[in-house]
């Protein structure tokens, strides 16, 4: 029997009681079938799980950074195609740091240089086998004269970690070609200070003045450019010493695309078999430390460490499952275990997740690194289920003994078990599948898939935990009754009556939220106490989401003990990048030719901007600025054209014709002409008669600021020169068409958008789960308790992520979608129970609903703890941050969950449902479970007789 209040209620009020009743007797329905029917509703759900996961035979694997973490169709995506296409990346490279064994000292030495020199000769004679052919790095090198920006590693982390620009200017391209490696009479790319000796072991060996031949190398820029630390006479410029030596190679790129991964298995052959087998060997070069790089090195770490890692999804799965078989059950071992229902919770969690990603893959969304995160995400929100959906089977039991229920009456235990818990787990579940719905909208292609498979997995999740999971407890329930084994249900034990086995037994955890954690919050001095400390909690996390950068954290992907964290701070120490490259492309050579004074003085334009957005460096040096135009012009006024075609000249010192223009252009910038140094700034039509484009190098001022102790990239100050780059060369309405292209550009604009989706997305997911909790409870007032408790619980977890050092990335934006959908689930379950709690005492209405679902929300939250506290002794970034930020959430949450809201509600609950449990009827089931009376009176909440009438026949599986 239930009692409605005697007030009258509102419409709203009588709209809410109407959709509860429909969601319940919905439940109902499914609950009778699958209780009747288990065995059919397992094989059912094992058959489309199976069927859905036949889908990931077309699972679209991608892991190119540039197609997962770069908004797509951006201007920077547009600027690089069109760079690209003229200037496209033909170099793999690898770069070797060799100090001397005793940090500080001059590596300048004989006995130094003699172990480089067999260090050199045993990479460029090494071999790789590839399928069945040999290859050498003569075989392989990218010839002289080739265009030298280099593909098959991210431009981006070759500026990060300070080793060459973007483009390789600091290695001083120059020197290339008259290194003395040859194969069919072409040079190749190798840059070395060894070239002094052409790579020549002997001639070292026999040199007596090694710093004196070293003099010779070039200008003092030359040197800085290949030694670290180099020590100059203050006198005469000569060098004198050196801490470092660097050596780079550079393979002709023959990359390919493959499932979403770029390969080009030759060369990472032999940088695999030669470059890294030979760097890594230090016992064959005693006197240096070597610190290496390799176009191959990102994946190969970054790659195994995730790989690596996913151990720790197993572990959790075990972590998990052992937590589920200690707490689901009213014993470890014995009647009343329930190690079986663990295990089928762990399978309706695998079955969902293939199931979803099956379907995730039919619909062609791309699968990437960062989805190895999915299992746990899903692991966490299945646990959740199955201790709401167990809890309810246990209190639609007590007082009624196991042997004394038939099939039917077991049948409508179930039907009542999943309408009381049913709605609760459709609340969560909705509101978690439309968290992330919200976020697959995202310009972020990795962060928009991930959303997206999340959602369709959350579905699964759903369906098979009111299904299949309902239909194995009922299996475990006829086994318990029939005093089977757990986990060997063909063995039965030995006949025994269980007087306790009423079910009526509180738990010790409901025991505490009723005798001491209600009691303690819910009182006067307790509510106060609870109200301040949130609202202080709250203000520190507006404090920190104020402060919150968005950053570049891609250092922080590559693990610790990787060497490529050796070279990066070999890299740091002895080859500081000063800035980022930029280029102002110029297209049509006829306007080239018409704007070329314009373009020879393009420094007098770019000048002066070094303080302010663009923050472009000042163009005085080769290194920060290098403009083809501006060289012809000073070697035409001081040589003509004898040596470079012998074109005729106007009284502007320029070629009379455009034709006589690329004639001379191209005799002037190419390897072996004069203007050497600019041979791959022009690119010409193929018959060489026309100028397609050129190319003018700058350089921004480095844009770095100081963030708890480290210095990082500044995001902002980096977004504002990329707009005022822009905004610059668009002003020169005479040197049009021409568009500027930095590599860091695509990053840029990922810092620039990924910060606005973070609180865009977390808004519009809070307001829709604001909606979805409105249209699920029915009821204004608890809906709002429950989206504001959420939004207060994401506003600490983002103040708690500045307090810890966690930045805005690509990584913890993910994360914090992640916490939307979780933080839902601990004040959903309470919000919805206290609303089928009866009474006009809205403290004791809070202490039931505490009672009722805060084991449930504690243990699943605590499984999740669990679960995801083994990946904190990951190495990886990707499973380290999403520990932390999960063990945020589910402290934050579970706080929230049963500490705030309960106060909340107990002070602006709104009246129950009209079907609430009566308080006298739940007094009655107090007296049960203290007397336990040989007949038990069962409170049970009222269901319109159509949720009776089911179609279901009435005749039940055979039980195990």
């Amino acid at each position: 029997m239930c009692l409605s209040p005697p007030e009258e209620k509102s419409r709203c009020e009588a709209i809410g009681d109407k959709v509860d009743e429909s969601i319940s007797n919905v439940f109902y329905k499914i609950g009778y079938f699958c209780s009747f029917r288990p065995k059919t509703t397992i094989a059912i759900g094992l058959v489309v799980s199976i069927i859905c996961a036949g889908g990931m035979a077309k699972l679209n694997t991608e892991n190119r950074p540039e197609k997962l973490w770069v908004p797509q169709n951006t201007q920077a995506e547009v600027e690089q195609d069109k760079f690209l296409s003229y200037f496209p990346p033909s170099s793999r490279f690898q770069n070797v740091i060799a100090s001397a064994k005793e940090t500080g000292t001059n590596v300048l030495t004989k006995d130094n240089l003699v172990d480089l020199m067999k260090m050199h000769e045993s990479i460029a004679t090494g071999e790789s086998e590839v399928e069945n052919e040999s290859y050498t790095f003569a075989d392989l090198c990218t010839p002289a004269g080739g265009s030298l920006p280099y593909a098959g590693m991210d431009q981006s982390y070759l500026h990060l970690l300070g080793c060459v620009s973007a483009q390789g200017e600091k290695l001083h391209l120059h020197y290339f070609f008259t290194t003395p490696l040859t194969s069919q009479g072409l040079h190749h790319y190798s840059v070395s200070s060894l070239k002094m000796w052409s790579y020549d072991l002997a001639r070292l060996q026999a040199d007596t003045n090694i710093i004196g031949t070293l003099n010779d190398y070039g200008s003092r820029e030359d040197l800085e450019g290949v030694l670290g630390a180099p020590v100059f006479d203050p006198n005469t410029g000569k060098l004198e010493s050196a801490e470092a030596i660097s050596i780079s190679y550079f393979l002709k790129d023959n990359s390919t695309v493959v499932s979403g991964n770029t390969v080009d298995p030759v060369n990472e052959g032999w940088e695999e078999q030669v470059f890294l087998k030979t760097v890594q060997d230090g016992n064959k070069f005693p006197s240096l430390d070597l610190a290496y790089l390799s176009s191959r090195s990102f994946g190969d770490e970054f790659g195994s460490e995730i790989t690596g890692d996913l151990v720790f999804v197993n572990v959790s799965y075990l972590v998990a499952f052992i937590f589920l078989g200690a707490t689901l059950g009213s014993k470890l071992c014995g009647r009343g275990s329930r190690w079986a229902i663990s295990l089928s919770a762990l399978v309706l969690i695998v079955l969902a997740t293939v199931a979803g990603f099956g379907v995730a893959s039919l619909a062609g969304l791309l699968y990437g690194p960062v989805h190895s995160i999915l299992p746990f995400v899903l692991l966490g929100i299945g646990v959740d289920d199955a201790f709401v959906i167990a809890n309810a089977f246990d209190r639609e039991r007590e007082g009624v003994p196991r042997e004394s229920e038939d099939d039917e009456s077991l049948a409508k235990r179930g039907a009542r078990s999943l309408a009381r818990a049913g709605a609760s787990i459709t609340v969560t579940s909705l509101t978690d599948l439309v968290a992330f719905a919200i976020s697959s909208s995202s310009a972020l292609p990795a962060l928009a898939s991930f959303c997206a498979f999340a959602s369709i997995n959350i579905f699964f999740l759903w369906v098979l935990a009111t299904t299949f999971f309902t239909s194995t407890m009922v299996l475990d329930e006829k086994r318990q009754r029939a005093n089977r084994r757990d986990m060997l249900c063909c063995i039965t034990r030995k006949t025994m009556s269980d007087e306790e086995d009423t079910g009526a037994k509180e738990g010790r955890i409901p025991m505490y939220f009723r005798k001491y954690h209600a009691p303690n919050i819910l009182c006067r001095q307790g509510k106060t106490l609870t109200l301040l400390c949130f609202t202080a909690l709250f203000g520190f996390g507006l404090f920190g989401l104020v402060k919150l950068p968005v950053e570049d954290s891609a250092r922080n992907f590559i693990p610790q003990d990787s060497y490529i964290n050796t070279y990066s701070e070999m890299a740091d120490k002895y080859f500081p990048s000063s800035g980022v490259s930029l280029y102002i492309t110029f297209e049509n050579g006829s306007s080239i030719y018409n704007n070329r004074d314009e373009l020879a003085e393009l420094n007098t334009l770019v000048a002066g901007l070094s303080e302010t957005p663009p923050y472009i460096a000042e163009p005085n040096s080769n290194s920060t600025y290098r403009n083809v135009m501006a060289g012809l012009k000073q070697f035409l006024s001081t040589n003509g054209t004898a040596s470079i075609g012998g074109a005729a000249l106007g009284e502007d010192k320029w070629p009379i014709s455009y034709d006589d223009f690329v004639t001379t252009l191209a005799n002037y910038a190419n390897f072996r002409g004069p203007g050497a140094t600019y041979q791959g700034d022009v690119v010409y039509n193929e018959t060489m008669t026309d100028i397609q484009a050129y190319r003018a190098k700058l350089e921004y001022v480095r844009l770095t600021k100081k963030f708890r102790g480290e210095i990082l990239d500044d995001a902002s100050r980096q977004i504002e020169a990329m707009d005022a780059t822009r905004e610059m060369v668009e002003s020169w309405d005479n040197l049009q068409p021409a568009f500027p292209y930095s590599d860091q550009y695509i990053a840029i604009e990922g810092f620039k958008i990924i910060g606005d989706e973070l609180y865009r997305n977390v808004g519009l997911a809070i307001a829709c789960v604001g909606v979805i909790v409105l249209v699920t409870v029915a009821n204004f007032t608890a809906a709002f308790l429950i989206t504001l408790n959420v939004a207060f619980c994401i506003v600490e977890i983002l103040g708690f992520m500045y307090a810890i050092g966690i930045v805005i990335d690509s990584v913890s934006v993910i994360n914090i979608v992640l916490a939307v959908g979780l933080s839902i689930d601990y004040s959903a379950h309470i919000g919805h129970c206290f609303m089928v709690k009866g009474g006009n005492d809205n403290n004791a209405r809070a202490t039931e609903a505490l009672a009722d679902m805060g084991s449930s929300v504690f243990n699943g939250a605590f499984s999740t703890f669990l679960a995801v506290a083994v990946l904190l002794f990951s190495k990886s970034y990707v499973f380290k941050t999403l520990a932390i930020q999960f063990a945020l959430t589910v402290a934050l949450g579970v706080i929230h969950g049963l500490i705030l809201l309960p106060v909340l509600l107990s002070i602006f609950g709104p009246k129950p449902y009209a079907s609430a449990e009566d308080p006298h009827e739940m007094e009655v089931v107090e007296i049960v479970k203290t007397a336990a009376p040989e007949e038990t009176i069962h409170p049970e909440r009222e269901y319109s007789s159509e949720s009776l009438d089911t179609p279901v026949e009435p005749v039940a599986d055979v039980g195990v």
